[in-house]
């Protein structure tokens, strides 16, 4: 493990394989968890050269309300210490498209920066707005600044907020917009890309569920566990995953915000109150898997495949 500073505020951290052997293979907008010690565990982007088998390279901001995972990292993480991951997952991936509008804003830059790299190579069309505090405060500008003018550079306290609605102003068939940072950004840019085709904007969000998500009924329900043929009550207040835990059944999880993906379940029968962040309106809408650590249930009874 190296670390050194790629910002203000922010450090880049190097992971090898123990063994140095090669590791597993990701696409751009994977992520993995990093469990460290006093019970904290973590997802961070991966932000480096996916064709790089034998590092992985994470960046991480100091928060100044950290829950302990960032202030861990920068000031007690040390080179050469081994760090237990897992994954990686991906929730955001890169699909392929006509072009695309990547926004991002602060450390939302790390699961920018390989889809911006995947994208120069194949020859697509597409262009990066990346605001920061300051420019000095932005991770990896020196790495972006070789692609030029496809790259802008947004310090707010040079420049202000970014000019959202003029830069998603005219919708493009067959553009995807990608966006990563602070949840103000995020909802904004997905309130001005409203007006563009469905399934355009895709984003991801550091934690939290998305606004509004958890204003439906907090009314008890039945979950039929058909692998294990438990049928669980769970009360008002109450997760899936607490309420089938306590029902000696394990289940993995890692966030328990619906941001991570680790908890997703196969839903059988019945239709899920979605309250994650990570599966987009059509999978919702599906309603073939849902995540257990945040979402609820909009029927009597939900079966899963637990």
């Amino acid at each position: 493990m190296e670390k050194n500073s790629a910002a203000a505020g922010v450090v880049s951290v190097l992971l090898a394989a123990q063994n140095g052997g090669p590791l597993p293979g990701w696409e751009p907008g994977a992520h993995i968890d990093a469990v460290l010690p006093r019970g904290i565990e973590r997802q961070y982007s991966l932000c480096s050269d996916p064709a790089d088998q034998y590092r992985w390279r994470i960046a991480v901001s100091l928060e100044p309300d950290s829950r302990g995972g960032s202030r861990y990292i920068h000031e007690h993480l040390e080179p050469g210490e081994t760090v237990l991951i897992r994954g990686p997952r991906n929730n955001f991936p890169l699909v392929s498209a006509d072009s695309y509008v990547f926004i991002a804003g602060g450390i939302g830059i790390t699961p920018i920066l390989p889809m911006v790299a995947r994208s120069a190579m194949l020859g697509a069309t597409w262009r990066l707005i990346y605001g920061g505090r300051s420019i000095g405060s932005m991770a990896f500008v020196d790495e972006l600044a070789r692609y030029g003018s496809q790259v802008v550079f947004w310090p707010q306290d040079r420049l202000g907020l970014i000019d959202l609605p003029a830069i998603l102003a005219s919708p493009s068939d067959g553009c995807r917009v990608y966006c990563c940072g602070p949840e103000a950004l995020i909802a904004a840019a997905e309130q001005n890309s409203a007006h563009w085709p469905d399934g355009s904007f895709r984003c991801e969000r550091f934690r939290g569920s998305q606004p509004g998500a958890t204003d439906g009924p907090d009314t008890p329900f039945d979950v039929y566990l058909a692998e294990s043929g438990l049928t669980v009550q769970v009360d008002p207040g109450q997760t899936i995953a607490d309420a089938v835990q306590a029902a000696g059944v394990d289940v993995l999880l890692s966030c328990g915000e619906g941001t991570c993906g680790t908890c997703e379940t196969r839903v059988i029968d019945g239709v899920p109150d979605h309250r994650d962040s990570v599966l987009g309106p059509e999978e919702h809408a599906a309603n073939s898997t849902m995540m257990i650590c945040c979402s609820r249930s909009l029927t009597p009874r939900l079966e899963l495949d637990l």
